[in-house]
């Protein structure tokens, strides 16, 4: 019987690159992460072998990166070599297989991210100077007296 390709989805995080790899109750697992490409294989429920292997857009660090395998997929944690450098791409060569998507459910655009925290940081910091500015407090002339409210309610 020959190999098959698992349906592999990927997205990029300023530390690590994601990959899941679509296999539902899968048996025999193998993954190899290397400085440079992941090889992975296993066998799915029917027992038809999947192998996959990708040469990384850049380089990892393979002792820092760890897989997790589920009921339905095997995720991979690969740690990029360059931290806060966006891949454009999961694979060296610019082609892309038709096994390989982007996991639009958890892409997100995080370059700029830096600039959006700071403004959040610096906001929040305003906030807290308008808290922590002394000001006489307020005024309580015009709360009822207790006295007038218990004359209210027995007539």
């Amino acid at each position: 019987m020959a190999r098959q390709h698992a349906r592999t989805l990927w997205y990029d995080r300023p530390k690590y690159v994601f990959m899941e790899f679509c296999v539902e109750d899968s048996t025999d697992v193998h993954v190899l992460i290397e400085d440079h490409r992941i090889v992975f294989s296993c066998k799915n429920a029917d027992g038809v072998e999947l192998y996959n292997e990708i040469e990384f857009y850049a380089k990892v660090n393979s002792k820092d990166s760890q897989d997790k395998r589920s009921g339905r997929s095997i995720t991979c944690f690969v740690r990029k070599w360059k931290e806060k450098v966006a891949w454009p791409r999961l694979t060296k060569e610019d082609i892309k297989p038709v096994w390989l998507s982007v996991d639009f459910d958890n892409w997100r655009d995080w370059e700029g991210d830096e600039e959006v925290e700071l403004a959040q940081v610096e906001h929040y910091a305003e906030l807290l100077k308008k808290v922590n500015t002394k000001r006489p407090p307020p005024g309580m002339d015009d709360l009822d007296d207790d006295s007038d409210s218990a004359d209210a309610t027995s007539n």
